[in-house]
C-alpha cells in the first residue's frame, strides 16, 4: 500500500504530496505535470475512464518531463528521459538516480490517490 501526505502552503497558494520512499516520481508528476490545473486533471480522469472501457489496451499520459503509463492494472510513472535514453548497465551510479526516475503501482492505489489530490486542492 501506498502511502502519501498532502501540504499546502497558504502564503504561496502551493501544494504538495509527499509519497512514501520508491514513488517520489509520482509526487512529482501530481505538482508538476498536473497540480492545480482543471484541464489537466480532466484529461487525467478521462484516461482513467478510458482505461475503465478498455483495460487491456496501454494508456498514456505523456508530460512535459514526467509520463503516465496504465497497462491493465498496473500505473507507472516515469521521466521521459528514461524512454528516450540508452539502457544503463545494472549496478551502476544511476542505480538510485532511476529508482527516483521510475515508479509502479497498482490502479487503485494511483485512483485512490488522484482523487484524493483532487479532492485536497479543492479543500481549499
Amino acid at each position: 500500500m501506498m502511502e502519501f501526505e498532502f501540504i499546502r502552503n497558504t502564503l504561496m497558494g502551493e501544494y504538495y504530496v509527499k509519497p512514501s520512499m520508491g514513488h517520489e516520481v509520482l509526487g512529482r508528476w501530481l505538482e508538476e505535470e498536473i497540480g492545480k490545473d482543471k484541464q489537466k486533471i480532466q484529461q487525467v480522469e478521462a484516461l482513467l475512464e478510458a482505461v475503465i472501457q478498455s483495460p487491456l489496451l496501454e494508456h498514456k499520459y505523456l508530460g512535459c518531463e514526467i509520463s503516465l503509463i496504465i497497462q491493465g492494472d498496473e500505473v507507472t510513472v516515469e521521466e521521459n528521459i528514461l524512454s528516450h535514453g540508452e539502457s544503463m548497465p545494472e549496478d551502476s551510479e544511476f542505480d538510485y538516480y532511476n529508482c527516483e526516475s521510475k515508479a509502479s503501482c497498482g490502479l487503485d492505489d494511483f485512483v485512490s490517490l488522484f482523487e484524493q489530490w483532487t479532492a485536497f486542492l479543492q479543500s481549499r
